[in-house]
């Protein structure tokens, strides 16, 4: 079992906010296991950059010796964590969280492991929220919530400032906290990890694990819980990562393309690469700190391939890899690059280079194209456009196929829409 794990995990960017210092860090460094969860809403079908923080720590303490558990939402899905959140969630039915449940278990085995000498195990808390009875819950749990000190947490303080906050929104809290008073009582857990915007709720079940605790005279005397948070992924101007102009970073591969997946890393500002090296590789700090000295570039390449061959695996990042030297190299079309649909009627009648940019967006405003195109920044088939007035048409394809290129890294392939 590793020892010093704390100050790995420290030292790669890992820990924002621990709920007891001390308890904590003779927990990691300790040389008992220990049993932890992880809670991942299934609001979507796929998982994005904002979760790969805490499957990453989740990862590490599986592979220290730790027994991990994952849990995966389908009763809390229904609610809506207000966290972070300036109205309130879309609500989703009970079926698209069953079939969102499905995706974001197959997707999330990338990360943990789930076989072999120790296993994770993967749970879905509607499996005792939903045994609970509304009057039974809130006489058990809701009893040792003050409304006054809820109201404190950013959750539902800044709800409250943009006007609204539901009851409904309310229950969250309740839910998650009970979610890690459970799995203390049932499983063992004494360690929560999290998104920063977690925090509340961690602190929440921290606090209620105590108060039952303290009803439960059958409980051991030592089964305190903690909690930890990563901090939020963000850009070097306070953004948050994970943001393309085709819409959020998405795991799944009919979301993001493999290709898309690869070049947001690679285009990433070289100040975020030591974090993102440190984050999302195995490579050691000496190694890292190597590269980032000698070759800025050479390390966002390595850093952007690791964190593919993380997620989508080794042959996908090997065929991205081939198709990018293809495109740099040749300026041809390959079979792995991202592809767009275009209609032959379209073509045929003819359409504006400034139009066709954002209809594929390439790009997501006419203003920024002209901007491009101004700069040089804009090619089509590898030649470069000076002239925004050009109509793309059909004699532009090239074997059926267009190429469009954005600056030196982005490529779209248009292809002719097949009619049913």
């Amino acid at each position: 079992m590793t020892q010093e794990l704390f100050k790995e995990l420290n030292e790669r960017g890992y820990t924002y906010q621990l709920t007891h210092d001390t308890e904590i860090k003779n927990l990691l460094n300790g040389k008992k296991q220990f049993t932890f969860y992880l809670g991942i809403d299934p609001t979507a079908d796929s998982l994005h950059i904002g979760h790969f923080f805490a499957l990453m720590m989740f990862k590490k303490l599986q592979k220290a010796g730790h027994k991990g558990i994952l849990v995966i939402g389908g009763a809390t899905a229904l609610i809506g964590d207000p966290s972070g959140k300036k109205e309130m969630r879309k609500m989703i039915t009970k079926e698209e969280v069953k079939h969102n449940i499905a995706e974001v278990e197959k997707i999330a085995r990338r990360f943990i492991s789930t076989e072999g000498e120790n296993p994770a195990i993967i749970l879905n808390n509607s499996d005792w929220i939903n045994k609970y009875s509304y009057i039974d819950f809130m006489r058990d749990i809701g009893m040792h919530f003050n409304v006054a000190v809820m109201l404190k947490a950013d959750a539902y303080k800044n709800r409250i400032e943009e006007g609204g906050l539901t009851f409904l929104e309310m229950g969250y809290m309740l839910m998650q906290a009970y979610d890690f008073a459970y799995l203390n009582k049932k499983y063992g857990c004494v360690l929560q990890i999290g998104g920063s915007d977690q925090w509340g709720n961690i602190v929440a079940g921290v606090n209620l694990n105590r108060k039952l605790n303290n009803l439960d005279s059958e409980i051991e005397n030592n089964r305190d819980i903690y909690g930890i948070t990563c901090p939020l992924l963000m850009t070097r101007d306070g953004k948050k990562m994970g943001k393309t102009e085709s819409g959020t970073l998405w795991v799944a591969r009919e979301k993001t393309t493999v290709f898309d997946f690869y070049q947001y890393f690679f285009n990433v500002h070289d100040d975020s690469t030591e974090m993102l090296l440190k984050l999302f590789t195995e490579i050691d700090l000496k190694t890292i700190n190597k590269l980032l000295s000698e070759d800025i570039v050479k390390a966002k390449r390595v850093m952007a391939y690791e964190i593919t061959k993380l997620v989508h695996g080794k042959e996908e990042a090997d065929k991205v890899v081939e198709t990018v030297l293809s495109l740099f190299e040749n300026s041809q079309s390959s079979e792995n690059a991202p592809t767009f649909d275009i209609s032959v009627d379209l073509l045929k009648k003819g359409i504006s280079v400034i139009d066709l940019f954002v209809h594929c967006k390439m790009v997501d405003s006419k203003s920024a194209c002209r901007s491009l195109l101004k700069q040089g920044g804009l090619k089509i088939n590898n030649e470069k456009i000076d002239d925004e007035n050009l109509i793309v048409t059909d004699k532009f394809l090239n074997e059926g196929k267009i190429i469009l290129k954005k600056g030196k890294k982005n490529f779209l392939q248009l292809t002719i829409e097949q009619k049913n």
